[in-house]
């Protein structure tokens, strides 16, 4: 299967591990060489409840004992799709009361954009240096790392950045904006967290002159730091949420939330602003809907605080720089990013699944599922400890 992977599957780097996946339950990938592998990056931040929970499992089976693909998004009223906008309405603050689903974040900051875009009537978007807000062509270009647009220019035009926590830099925001794009958290930066009342001076500076601000929340969010959406901790509500990832609990899924009032102008004027086939899909709803539902009564919200500082308090140690991060998006930053990518790799020999920061290689990710256990913890963190000890 490895040689076929390489040989047939298109890759996207020229050191991809290969390493061969048999099942995966919990917070264990379990391998076609007979190891079990503890599992700290849940799928890049999106196997939210681990692997193969049993409630998504059922969701799913369920479904699919009813029907899959029926009809391009927006055009028939499908149980699951309409309980999971209607549930993700009921849990989310403010004015964010009607959800568009789409098939990834990528396409959800895309359809975002459009959506500023068309609600307001101007064209220029700022967004900051150093984000990721996906690969294709219209989130590329709102991302802000040169090293991986440059090959793929020309981009969108009249996209402009600022700097993340610099509030002077608030000022070129302007009457001719039509949205602010940023991450709550910065993530393949190494996981920044805003500083003091940054969002809330952001958020005035964007009311000030008319510009909506949209917040990416596709790796922080569904509980990932302790509320649903790290910009509950912050005290602001965005006129545009971008969701993703965790919200499906292992299955592709996206979505943008707004007011009835901004979403409205994406019908008309013209009609099928956006439009997509499999977004919406009653197969993917059931399995967010699952997800959401399960964040929000197990109570695993509560203890993602308690898993975060006992991470911080085992992982000290000489040749660990500093941690960044909230709740369970933490990077441990270890110097450099060859001496990261060996500890990583050494990591894996050891039975434990680390990976490291897009932009900041020298930043190791942990990003484990919210059901990682105290224990699961202490197992993977005494890992990482003596590989520092031997590399």
């Amino acid at each position: 299967m490895q040689n076929d992977f390489f040989k047939y599957q298109a890759q996207t780097t020229q050191v991809a591990a290969g390493f061969e996946v048999e099942k995966a339950a919990g917070s264990y990938i379990y391998g076609k060489d007979g190891k079990k592998y503890l599992d700290f990056v849940a799928g890049v931040s999106a196997n939210t409840l681990g692997h193969s929970h049993p409630k998504i499992v059922e969701a799913i089976k369920t479904q699919a004992e009813k029907y899959l693909h029926v009809m391009v998004y927006g055009e028939y009223a499908q149980e699951m799709p309409v309980k999971l906008c209607k549930l993700l309405a009921d849990a989310t603050p403010g004015n964010l009361e009607v959800t568009y689903l789409v098939n990834s974040g990528a396409e959800a900051i895309d359809g975002s954009l459009k959506l500023a875009k068309r609600f307001t009537g101007r064209e220029e978007i700022i967004s900051f240096h150093n984000s990721y807000h996906g690969n294709t062509h219209g989130a590329l270009s709102v991302s802000g790392n040169e090293y991986h647009k440059r090959e793929f220019r020309p981009l969108l035009p009249l996209v402009d950045f600022i700097h993340f926590n610099d509030e002077r830099d608030l000022e070129k925001i302007t009457e001719k904006t039509a949205c602010v794009l940023l991450e709550t958290i910065q993530g393949a930066a190494g996981f920044i967290l805003p500083e003091e009342s940054y969002l809330k001076k952001l958020k005035a500076r964007c009311e000030e002159v008319g510009a909506l601000l949209i917040l990416d929340e596709i790796q922080p969010g569904f509980g990932r730091t302790g509320k649903l959406f790290a910009f509950e901790h912050y005290g602001i509500v965005p006129d545009i949420l971008v969701i993703g990832k965790g919200m499906g609990g292992g299955v592709p899924v996206g979505a943008f939330m707004s007011s009835a009032e901004i979403m409205h102008s994406l019908s008309h004027s013209p009609k099928l602003g956006h439009i997509t086939t499999f977004g919406g899909n009653p197969l993917i709803a059931a399995a967010s809907y699952a997800t959401l539902h399960e964040v929000l009564e197990s109570g695993l919200m509560d203890v993602v605080a308690e898993k975060e500082n006992l991470f911080r308090e085992l992982l000290v140690h000489p040749k660990i720089k500093n941690i960044n991060g909230k709740g369970l998006m933490l990077a441990v930053n270890l110097g450099s990013p060859e001496y990261t990518l060996d500890v990583a790799k050494r990591c894996m020999e050891k039975g434990l699944v680390v990976f490291w920061q897009l932009y900041r290689n020298e930043y190791l990710r942990i990003s484990p599922p919210l059901t990682l256990t105290f224990d699961e913890i202490r197992e993977g963190c005494a890992i990482i400890l003596e590989v520092l000890n031997e590399a």
